[in-house]
This record gives structure tokens, sequence and C-alpha cells, in this order.
């Protein structure tokens, strides 16, 4: 199992930019998929972004595609996602997740570990 700390989080103006970090313990993420997800209140924890063990396939939510972008550092143990012009409506608890496998997926289900989460306030 792997233990995943987020980080990053806090309140921005919309438009503005924000970078969360997830940095992991226990193994090392170099073989697994991983991806951020987001629950904002009252509503289902939804898929954000994700990328594969190397990072050369990314996937993206359509509200997002065009604003966000995941990253990993393999020798840092971390993976990120630099978030840019940045709306009301992504105010959101933000969570990274960790799979066993290589290839990356957009189904909440299909991960195996997660984090704590890091709060994302958007003020309009």
């Amino acid at each position: 199992q792997v233990q995943l700390v987020e980080s990053g989080g806090g309140v921005v103006q919309a438009g503005g930019s924000l970078r969360l970090s997830c940095a992991a313990s226990g193994r090392t993420l170099g073989s697994r998929a991983l991806g951020w997800f987001r629950q904002a209140p009252g509503k289902e924890r939804e898929f954000v972004a994700a990328l594969n063990w190397s990072g050369g396939t990314t996937y993206y939510a359509d509200s997002v595609k065009g604003r966000f972008t995941i990253s990993r550092d393999n020798n840092k143990n971390t993976v990120y996602l630099k978030m840019n012009s940045l709306k009301p409506e992504d105010t959101a608890v933000y969570y990274c997740a960790a799979r066993r496998e290589l290839g990356a997926v957009v189904v909440r289900a299909l991960y195996d570990d997660w984090g704590q989460g890091t709060q994302v306030t958007v003020s309009s």
C-alpha cells in the first residue's frame, strides 16, 4: 500500500492559478498510474485528470481540459496538478489516487490508494 499526501490547496480568486502536489511514501509510484479527483459539497467525487506510469498518456475531464495539467516526477515520488484560469465551479476537495496498474483510467473504482484531500476554494 502507498500513502498519499496532498498539498497546495487554498483560496484563490477566479482566473488565478494553483499547483497541487501529492507526495507518496511506502512504495514507489514509478509503476503506477495516477489520478486526481474532486468532490464539491453535496456532489459525487468526480474524475479530473489521470496519467499512466510513464506520464506519456493523459486524460482530462472536459470541464478542465485546456486549463489543468497533470504531471509526475518519479524521482520525487510526486504527482502534480497545475490549475490555471480557475473558476468558482472548480471549488472542491481535491484527491490524488494511485492504482496498482500501469495504465491510466478515469473510473474512480479502479484506483486502489487515496490521499486525504486538499481544499481548493475559488472566489468570484
